[in-house]
């Protein structure tokens, strides 16, 4: 099983944000100067806001060494495709939910090392392993930019192609996703069952507390409602997959679902299981 999890990880995160490329524009990325404050607010949220309430739920739960790292790591990965598809079936800011997630999907290039080796120091200290940060770097940007830009460059060669292919490949992407945590968790139930009170109580607070003041911190600084409700949920939902690709590379020659990715499994086991209901549920009530 772990076998499994580590051959079809890299696969499952690439193939999604292949899908995610293929779903943009020049247009989309040229909506940041149409709209500078919207995108402004976003992006306070996503690199501010988001790691700075990652820090402060770990010292309210007391998480300590390779999980406070886990929670940093999942923290610095940026939302996926689903909040995209839920600001759409609620009508919200549909255009800004895509600018904010391909954007922030392929600046995570420079943002996650950078949090990484932060959170290491910080929390590791001496015991901390050594990180190659160049080499976290590469892969982040062959997880998250190449495929995005390799999809946007074959929407752009092959329109009516990629709108045959598009929708199956986005489902294809989230099979992947599902099968790839599915079999995470089941290989490794003891730890998963030892960490999911007390983490996964953590891990819900977080993506409470981050889709509330997301929303209310949006609002204070002039974001419209709709807005508003799309950073708020750009901010409140992580790309569990990437966390969980990233996380399994930190220990050299180690098993993919290491210590440090548990924080990422158990967010999609809890995301999956209560904030997704919860965030369609409004949703559909907008």
């Amino acid at each position: 099983m772990d076998v499994f999890v580590t051959a079809l990880l890299p696969l499952a995160v690439v193939v999604i944000m292949f899908s995610l490329g293929l779903g943009l524009t020049p247009s989309d990325f040229r909506r940041i100067a149409e709209r500078p404050r919207a995108f402004c607010i976003g992006a306070l949220n996503q690199i501010i806001l988001l790691p700075v309430m990652a820090y402060l739920i770990i010292l309210i739960f007391g998480f300590t060494g390779e999980t406070a790292v886990g929670i940093m790591i999942l923290a610095a990965c940026p939302g996926g495709a689903a909040s995209n598809i839920i600001t759409k079936l609620a009508n919200w800011d549909v255009a800004l939910s895509v600018t904010l997630t391909a954007t922030f999907s392929l600046t995570c290039v420079v943002t996650i090392p950078i949090i990484l080796d932060v959170a290491v120091a910080h929390f590791l200290g001496a015991t901390a392993p050594e990180i190659d940060i160049a080499s976290t770097a590469i892969t982040a940007f062959l997880l998250t930019a190449l495929p995005i830009t390799l999809g946007m460059m074959l929407r752009a060669a092959s329109p009516a192609a990629v709108a045959k292919i598009a929708p199956t490949l986005a489902k294809v992407a989230m099979g992947l996703f599902v099968a790839v945590i599915a079999a995470a968790i089941l290989s490794n139930w003891q730890v998963v069952t030892n960490n999911i009170t007390h983490l996964g109580l953590g891990l819900f607070a977080l993506i409470v507390a981050l889709s509330v003041i997301g929303f209310a911190v949006s609002r204070m600084l002039g974001a419209t409602d709709p807005e508003a409700k799309t950073i708020a949920i750009e901010t409140g939902v992580q790309n569990g997959a990437l966390a969980l690709a990233i996380a399994g590379l930190l220990i050299a020659n180690g098993p993919t679902f290491n210590a440090y990715a548990i924080p990422a499994a158990l967010y999609s086991v809890v995301w999956l299981g209560s904030a997704l209901p919860a965030f369609l549920f409004v949703a559909k009530s907008s």
